[in-house]
């Protein structure tokens, strides 16, 4: 056991007492001599004692109010810097120990997080059904704390996971927005562990939709833009409304002796379920069970979730217990580099401009760049130009407005997005792809990068890969995404001296 007062690294790991847990120990055992304490926290309380006499280390009892709740225990427990969120169904590799040290060796004391990759095996043979596609989904998600390495004082911050997510689902998500709104930042790790598809019962599908009230509390929480400072996906939950609007219509027109209408819902409810099925049986194997689950699932599926949405609204008024953080800001430390939008930003943002002669830099943009080029830092111009996707502007044009603007700012380093949003690339912001070529190219790492910018996709960008953020709020900026950044300046210059007043620390 390696001392208390000289760990680093403690794990912390949920269950309710599966077989895969003995896997996922099995697996750590040959690299306990990098690790400090596994902190086994048992969610159901029926399977304390038993799980207690299987395993030869320390048992907490959880409060069976979920996995969230469940890592509360457990990193509260814990004396280490850091603690490593585990799920029990994982597996980690036989060097995952010390890839997980190289990944916090070099964090800045304003990184909240390192965050490992998740792979999931795919079927051999045929097409992945459902339920395997639901957790190959899995792999591509931000912030899932299946392998979560966190600072403690960073979950002290924020008061840790907040316990009215009861289930596996949206309780990660909204820890992450927590910390980056606090000014930490997460950052992607290069270790990772394997999510083997469990079995599922017929009706998984349905059940899931119990996700659909955890995201009436998102909302609530944090504001209708959520999912996209949350980087989740919109869903069908609207589609599901009409649906089960339509089937709920049917079945009262029927009661209410109207065929008519009755049979002009039924029909709008079988159509749109007609859709949901092929949706899902179309990508999958299309074997007979598979099928056949589908067609029953996809009849009550719409059903579930409006119920569960309805639930949520519901509920609302009867969730306390938020959870409060020492509110505790992390120490920022000075970029390495530094990273400007280009539209909006730099220049005056004229839509979809191919024409050098109406470059304007806004104001201050010069002395801005000019006051980082003293202070030794490298620059860069990452900008979306969608308008060559568009064919609303050629490339040659892009780049002529793009040598003005070197010529007017001097900015040397130039990265754009010629795609658009339907091209789904991973450099268009909010993806990181820009911000991680550029920290590439500039030689720094990318935790190491500021991003300024004046839309929330900056923002999100730099959040992404892992960089700090400060938005400079213009007339098109909308006040929620000043209210979810971390850092925010009246100017370009005033963003600039923000950085560079930051604490000195850390190297390229």
């Amino acid at each position: 056991m390696v001392d208390a007062a000289t760990r680093d690294i403690d794990l912390v790991i949920p269950t309710q007492g599966r077989a895969s847990l003995h896997r996922l120990l099995e697996a750590l055992a040959p690299q306990r001599d990098r690790l400090g304490e596994f902190l086994v926290v048992v969610d159901q309380p029926g399977a304390v004692a038993r799980v207690s006499g299987e395993l030869d280390g320390p048992v907490l009892a959880g409060n069976g109010r979920g996995p969230g709740a469940a890592r509360n225990v457990g990193w509260r427990a814990s004396g280490a810097e850091w603690v490593v969120f585990l799920d029990d169904d994982v597996l980690p590799g036989p060097s995952w120990a010390d890839q997980l040290c190289a990944d916090l060796a070099a964090l800045g004391p304003a990184v909240a997080a390192s965050q490992g990759r998740l792979l999931v095996p795919r079927p051999g043979g045929r097409a992945a059904g459902d339920w395997e596609r639901c957790v190959a989904g899995l792999a591509g998600a931000p912030w899932i704390t299946a392998d979560f390495a966190c600072r403690r004082r960073a979950l002290a911050a924020v008061g840790g996971f907040d316990e009215r997510f009861r289930h596996a689902y949206r309780e990660d998500t909204d820890l992450a927005m927590r910390l980056l709104r606090g000014g930490w930042q997460i950052v992607p790790g290069g270790r990772h562990v394997e999510h083997p598809v469990g079995e599922a019962g017929f009706w998984v599908s349905v059940s899931r939709q119990r996700g659909n009230a955890d995201d009436v509390l998102m909302r609530s929480l944090h504001g209708r833009h959520w999912r996209r400072w949350g980087r989740a996906p919109a869903g069908r939950l609207r589609r599901h409304l009409l649906t089960a609007t339509a089937g709920l219509a049917a079945v009262a027109a029927v009661a209410s002796r109207r065929p008519r209408p009755a049979t002009a819902l039924a029909a709008a409810w079988l159509a749109l379920t007609a859709e949901l099925a092929w949706a899902r049986i179309a990508p999958g194997p299309r074997e007979r069970s598979e099928v056949g689950r589908m067609l029953a699932t996809s009849a009550v599926l719409p059903f579930a979730a409006a119920a569960w949405s309805a639930w949520g609204w519901l509920r609302l008024p009867l969730l306390r217990g938020a959870p409060a953080g020492n509110g505790e800001r992390p120490p920022q430390t000075a970029p390495a580099a530094v990273l400007f939008d280009r539209d909006g930003t730099l220049i005056v943002d004229v839509p979809y401009n191919g024409d050098p002669r109406r470059v304007l830099p806004m104001p201050g943009a010069a002395r801005a760049v000019e006051r980082l080029r003293e202070a030794g830092l490298p620059i860069a111009v990452i900008s979306n130009q969608s308008g060559v996707r568009r064919g609303l502007i050629e490339v040659a044009e892009v780049e002529a407005v793009n040598r003005r603007t070197r010529e007017l700012l001097g900015v040397d380093t130039w990265l754009y997005c010629p795609h658009g949003p339907e091209d789904r690339c991973d450099c268009r912001k909010p993806e990181p792809g820009m911000v991680l070529r550029a920290a590439e190219r500039l030689g720094v790492r990318p935790e190491r990068c500021a991003v300024i910018g004046d839309v929330a996709a900056d923002v999100q960008a730099a959040q992404a890969a892992g960089a700090a953020a400060v938005i400079v709020p213009t007339p098109r900026t909308e006040a929620e995404d000043v209210r979810m950044s971390p850092r925010r300046a009246e100017s370009l210059e005033g963003a600039v001296e923000l950085l560079l007043a930051d604490e000195a620390g850390g190297g390229r």
